[in-house]
């Protein structure tokens, strides 16, 4: 292997020498490898507390027979009744999801601002202990239910959800990742976690529980209460569900930090593996719509009418009022930004993903075990948030400041604490509060002396820990603010220490340096930059933020993979990257398909007892159908049947008495369309006797006579590019010569087999030739 870690060839020439040869120069048809063993496909991953079976989703359109009478027969006023459809789908998961995210905004800010109220009034009498006590119970009990909610009821909600988003949107179908009580679960455990201090947010939760709005108005509702409106129906197939929780997960993002735009390239930059232009209207729509509804509220809530909920609890970090200024000097600090964002980025996710390593560990016993370890890291949070800012110094108020100094509320800037009256205690201005009034504070311009060194450094070594130990506990959590949180504190310091050196506004510092850790985290840019354009509601940033995020996320990409890369593959998700591996040029599908068992094609007109047998000793969810195969002059590919259709027929017990083909007519009289593009329940509920064993069955009307093909000469970096780029299940591999009585297909690609890691368990030559992001 070479310095860049390429594929080194070496071939003998006639003195006996070795010479090394390009790889990209390397024909295909050389025997570079030999099979070792089996191609591994397991489809196992962990999705909330246990390993699951893993399958992928059916995206690709199945042109069988009915499905092209359905297309043909559609009238003007049927299609556009689907469409219309679609708008109302994507119109009520944004407006669902602006409702939802408003509850748990007023929830969290009532909740959490009558617990500070409660602790401030211990304080200002000088009975610390109380305050002390007052404040870690509150977090402990709502930890707890938070917990055992997700422990007990659904432990698919534990964490953000967007990984598994990303992973759904991919092709892979997680069990239980979007039903109604993971939702409700996600909701009201996000709202206690949030409530409790913990250093974790509500926006991936509220990405998640937007993705589960739009699955749920998909379906008709929770598994057992589904609506059975018959146009409901059209949308009972993966493709268009998948369509809808696109559309959720950027209604979820708006929500969260009221960025409608931003949402959108989210959607299209971080989760989504296929997009289209109609797509992107219908995602912008639902956004459009979730801004509506919070805009409606915050008019509401500015009255007065919401409890204790403020100009706080809707996310907005508004610094448009500061003057933006910077010169050429100000390139030097705002280029240590990003690459301290990069490098302290990558740094963070190594670290996250030796602790979440640890953590599964300790989950794994059970559990107690889980609901013990996340009162732990509640306890340890209360009483570090409590108990250092007595290791402050009291700053006295400034009186240029036209803010209110001090203050014992549950917000503001200028926290009293434990000082004397005309004093203020910065650490407490960051700590006791909650996480979104804490990146205000610390966002806050025009104020330069307001923090200082001693406190920045101990407010980003706090949250640099917590960070750490907080994501991967049983508790809905998000990754957004706690990077914000980090990346705001050591930018705020840069700002600190450059001092008069540079025109730019500390709190600017704050916000340049929680987008380099973001990128430098979760290597987003353009998305990134809009949304962090809209929380700040500053244009005049736009030039520096993107300057910032570029450099964090060449300097993170350089070191390891995004944190919601490393968290799928520590789950096991089989997540298909969007390039191919170098080495995967000098290997054919055909050789990789030698190290496959067999494949198993059905005939045409099909014995029951043959269907009953493939189907109780194979797993495969596809089968390839021939004509002829029994013919001594060679068989012919009619297409490809899915497992789900051959247990269809079997409990409609479609059979026919003699070998023959059926009538178009006989097959609609049984199945429609959109029944086929249903999923059908396991083959262990089919039972079938032994006298309808020996009936037949035409599989003609079922199969998807356009199935995608490659021939066997395809290199599978190309074939995995196709793979990816359509949306497929299933990829046929044909021969490059086709010959009399030789079968015109010779194996069936899948997801699993063309996974970078599986190919190099098959090809262990392979293995030290792989690229660093495997390693």
């Amino acid at each position: 292997m070479d310095e860049d870690g390429n594929l080194q060839i070496s071939n003998s020439n006639y003195n006996g020498e070795e010479e090394e040869v390009d790889p990209e120069n390397n024909t295909l048809n050389q025997p570079l490898l030999k099979r070792h063993r089996t191609l591994s496909s397991t489809p196992l991953a962990l999705v909330g507390a246990k390993v699951s079976h893993i399958e992928s989703l059916d995206y690709e359109i199945n042109e069988n027979d009915l499905f092209k009478h359905d297309w043909r027969s559609r009238s003007k006023a049927q299609v556009f009744q689907y469409i219309f459809l679609k708008w109302t789908l994507a119109c009520l998961v944004g407006l669902f999801t602006g409702l939802i995210a408003t509850l748990i905004n007023l929830a969290v800010e009532n909740i959490a601002g009558y617990k500070l109220l409660a602790v401030g009034y211990y304080i200002a009498q000088d009975r610390f202990w109380t305050g002390l006590m007052v404040f870690t119970g509150a977090n402990l009990g709502l930890t707890l239910v938070a917990t055992v909610l997700v422990v007990v009821f659904a432990p698919t909600a534990a964490g953000p959800g967007i990984p598994e988003i990303k992973a759904y949107l991919n092709g892979i179908d997680t069990p239980n990742m979007f039903g109604f009580t993971t939702m409700m679960v996600k909701i009201v455990g996000s709202i206690g976690a949030v409530a409790a201090g913990l250093d974790l947010g509500k926006e991936g939760p509220l990405v998640h529980v937007g993705s589960c709005i739009a699955s749920l108005l998909g379906q008709g509702g929770p598994d057992n209460h589904r609506i059975k409106w018959r146009w409901l129906r059209y949308f009972n197939n993966d493709r268009d569900r998948r369509d809808l929780i696109t559309c959720g997960s950027a209604s979820g993002v708006c929500a969260a930090f009221r960025s409608p735009v931003g949402g959108v390239l989210f959607a299209l930059e971080e989760v989504a593996t296929w997009w289209r232009s109609a797509l992107l209207w219908r995602t912008f729509f639902s956004t459009a719509v979730v801004v509506v509804v919070l805009r409606a509220f915050i008019e509401i809530c500015n009255s007065g009418k919401c409890g204790l909920f403020g100009s706080g609890g809707l996310i907005m970090f508004d610094v448009s009022h500061v003057e933006v200024r910077y010169h050429a000097a100000d390139i030097i600090p705002v280029t240590l930004i990003g690459v301290f964002g990069g490098i302290l980025g990558s740094l963070y996710n190594h670290l996250l993903h030796k602790v979440l390593r640890l953590y599964n560990l300790i989950n794994q016993k059970g559990k107690i075990h889980k609901v013990l370890l996340s009162l732990a890291v509640s306890l340890f949070t209360s009483v570090c948030l409590y108990g250092l800012p007595f290791l402050a110094e009291c700053k006295p108020c400034d009186p240029s400041i036209d803010e209110t100094c001090p203050t014992n509320g549950r917000s503001g800037n200028f926290k009293q604490f434990n000082c004397p009256n005309g004093y203020y205690n910065d650490l407490s201005t960051l700590f006791l509060t909650t996480n979104d009034d804490a990146v205000r504070n610390i966002f806050s311009s025009n104020t330069p002396n307001e923090f200082g060194m001693v406190s920045l450094w101990i407010f980003f070594g706090l949250y640099c820990i917590l960070g750490l130990i907080t994501f991967g506990i049983a508790t809905p959590s998000g990754l957004f603010l706690p990077i914000i949180l980090m990346g705001s504190a050591y930018g705020r310091m840069l700002g600190t220490a450059m001092g008069s050196y540079t025109k730019i506004d500390q709190g600017l510092y704050a916000v340049l340096g929680a987008a380099s850790l973001m990128a430098g985290s979760m290597r987003m840019t353009v998305s990134l930059c809009v949304i962090f354009l809209e929380l700040t509601n500053n244009l005049l940033l736009l030039p520096i933020t993107m300057f910032v995020l570029l450099i964090a996320k060449t300097v993170g990409d350089s070191f390891n993979l995004s944190i919601y890369e490393i968290i799928l593959h520590l789950k096991g998700l089989p997540f298909l990257e969007a390039n191919p591996e170098p080495w995967m040029r000098n290997l054919t599908v055909g050789e990789l398909n030698d190290a496959k068992p067999p494949v198993v094609t059905l005939n045409g007109v099909e014995k029951v007892a043959n269907i009953v047998d493939v189907l109780r000793n194979t797993t495969h969810n596809a089968f390839p159908v021939l004509d002829g195969a029994d013919q001594a002059t060679g068989a012919e590919l009619h297409g490809l049947i899915l497992r789900a259709h051959l247990v269809k027929v079997l409990k409609k017990r479609w059979f026919l008495n003699e070998k023959r083909r059926t009538e178009e007519w006989e097959v609609r009289e049984k199945f429609t369309a959109v029944e086929l593009a249903e999923r059908e329940d396991n083959f262990d509920d089919v039972a079938i006797t032994s006298s309808e064993m020996q009936l037949y069955v035409d599989l003609h009307p079922l199969t998807n006579t356009t199935p995608y093909t490659v021939v066997q000469s395809m290199s599978v970096a190309k074939a995995l590019v196709l793979f990816r780029s359509v949306g497929l299940r299933h990829l046929l591999i044909v021969p490059k010569i086709q010959a009399s009585g030789m079968s015109p297909v010779i194996g069936i690609l899948t997801r699993q087999d063309l996974r970078a890691y599986n190919i190099l368990q098959a090809f262990p030559h392979l293995d030290k030739h792989k690229s660093g992001k495997l390693q």
